[in-house]
C-alpha cells in the first residue's frame, strides 16, 4: 500500500476552479475508514463531499472552514503510519486541470449556459450527438431532482450479478434499477433488471438521481478488471455501499470499510476488520481478529481461524483453511480446499488442495 496518498481538491464545476470549504470533518493525526467524510466544498452552483478513498491516518491538514481552495491542491495526505513524514513543498506535483470543454465535444451556447446554471460537468454529455438546450434539459433538468438513497445499479451482469441482485433485494434496503455491463446489449433483462448501457453510463446516473453502485465483476481469475470498475465508480462521483445478507452474522465488535458484499451463512467474527471492496461468500467464516485488506476476496465456504491477516487483493478458495496467527501476504491466490499453516508470502500462489508450507507449492 503506499506510504502518503494525496487526498486532493475536487473540480466541482469546470468553469470555477475555486471552492469554499464549508465543513471540515477531520482534524490533523485522526484516524479515519474508507469512505469517511473529511471534508464539504462549495462553488456558486454545486456543493461536493470529499471521502477518504481508502483508510489511514490524517496528515498534513493545514486548511481551516471559511477558505476558499483551489481545485487540484493537496487537501492532506492519508498514511499508514501516523508519524509518516511529508514531502516537501517542492515535491508536491499540482495536477493539470481538465480542459473547459471536453476534445470532441459539440454544444450550442445555450446548452452551455444551462449546464452551467445547474453545476452539471461536461465530462458527463455524449460526444455522438450535437447537445442542445432541450437535450440538456430533458437529461439534466429532472435531475435538479435528489438523489434517491435507495436505487442503486450493478455493474456487471454474469453469475456475481445474479447472486448480488438476490442479496440486494432480500436485504430489503436498496432496490436495483438496473444493470450495467461492457459486454450484454442495452436493453436486455436479468430477472426482470435492465442493462441501461456499459460503463460510460455511470457519467449519467446521478443525473437519474441514482447515486450508489454495486460491483458485480468477481475478479477470480484477474482482479485488475474488478480494480478499473471501483476507479470508474469513484471517478464518476459514485458512492459503493456495503450489502450485506440478513442471514449472515456480522458481530457488533467487527468493523466493516464500506463496499463490502457479505452472502448468505457467512460469520464475521468479533473485532474482524473488513477492508473496503471485500467478498465475504457463502459460508465463509472470519473468526475472532482477522483483518482482511481493501479487495480481499473470501470464496463460499473458507474458515479463516483466529487473528489471520489476509493483505489487500488477496483471494482465499472455496473451502480453504487458514490456521490460527497466519498472514497472508498481498496479490495471493490460494486454491480451493488448500490448508495453509503458515505466512504466505506477497504475490504468492498455493495450489488447489495443497498443504502450506510444502516443497510442491511454488510462488
Amino acid at each position: 500500500m503506499q506510504e502518503l496518498l494525496p487526498v486532493l481538491v475536487p473540480l466541482i464545476n469546470t468553469n470555477e476552479a475555486d471552492a469554499l470549504l464549508v465543513n471540515l470533518a477531520v482534524k490533523e493525526g485522526q484516524w479515519v475508514e474508507a469512505g469517511a467524510l473529511l471534508a464539504v466544498f462549495e462553488t456558486t452552483k454545486a456543493a461536493a463531499d470529499l471521502t477518504a478513498e481508502r483508510k489511514g491516518y490524517v496528515l498534513g491538514l493545514c486548511f481551516k472552514v471559511g477558505e476558499t481552495i483551489h481545485a487540484g491542491e493537496c487537501f492532506c495526505y492519508l498514511s499508514a503510519t501516523a508519524d509518516a513524514p511529508l514531502p516537501v513543498e517542492e515535491e508536491i506535483q499540482t495536477p493539470v486541470r481538465p480542459a473547459p470543454t471536453p476534445e470532441g465535444l459539440r454544444i450550442t451556447q445555450p446548452a452551455m449556459t444551462l449546464m452551467q446554471e445547474l453545476g452539471v460537468s461536461l465530462e458527463q454529455l455524449p460526444q455522438d450527438t450535437l447537445i442542445t438546450e432541450k437535450y440538456v434539459r430533458e437529461l439534466f433538468a429532472p435531475a435538479a431532482r435528489r438523489i434517491d438513497p435507495t436505487a442503486l445499479v450493478i455493474y456487471g451482469g454474469g453469475g456475481h450479478a445474479k447472486s448480488l441482485i438476490e442479496l440486494i433485494q432480500v436485504e430489503g434496503k436498496y432496490h436495483v434499477v438496473g444493470i450495467l455491463d461492457d459486454h450484454l446489449v442495452t436493453g436486455t433483462m436479468m430477472f426482470g433488471i435492465p442493462v441501461l448501457g456499459n460503463g460510460d453510463f455511470l457519467l449519467r446516473l446521478k443525473s437519474q438521481g441514482i447515486g450508489l453502485v454495486v460491483n458485480a465483476v468477481g475478479g477470480i481469475g484477474d482482479i485488475l478488471p474488478r480494480l478499473r470498475i471501483y476507479e470508474k465508480i469513484k471517478a464518476a462521483g459514485l458512492t459503493v455501499p456495503s450489502v450485506v445478507h440478513p442471514r449472515s452474522y456480522v458481530e457488533k465488535s467487527a468493523r466493516l470499510s464500506g463496499g463490502e458484499q457479505i452472502f448468505f451463512n457467512a460469520y464475521v467474527g468479533s473485532d474482524v476488520t473488513v477492508g473496503f471492496g471485500c467478498i465475504v461468500n457463502t459460508g465463509a467464516i472470519l473468526s475472532h481478529d482477522c483483518v482482511l485488506g481493501d479487495y480481499v476476496n473470501i470464496s463460499p465456504g473458507a474458515i479463516l481461524a483466529g487473528a489471520v491477516q489476509v493483505d489487500e487483493r488477496s483471494l482465499i478458495g472455496m473451502g480453504a483453511t487458514i490456521n490460527l496467527g497466519v498472514k497472508i501476504g498481498s496479490g495471493v491466490r490460494v486454491g480451493n480446499s488448500a490448508v495453509v499453516k503458515a505466512d504466505v508470502p506477497q504475490n504468492s500462489i498455493v495450489r488447489a488442495g495443497a498443504i502450506w508450507p510444502d516443497n510442491k507449492n511454488s510462488n
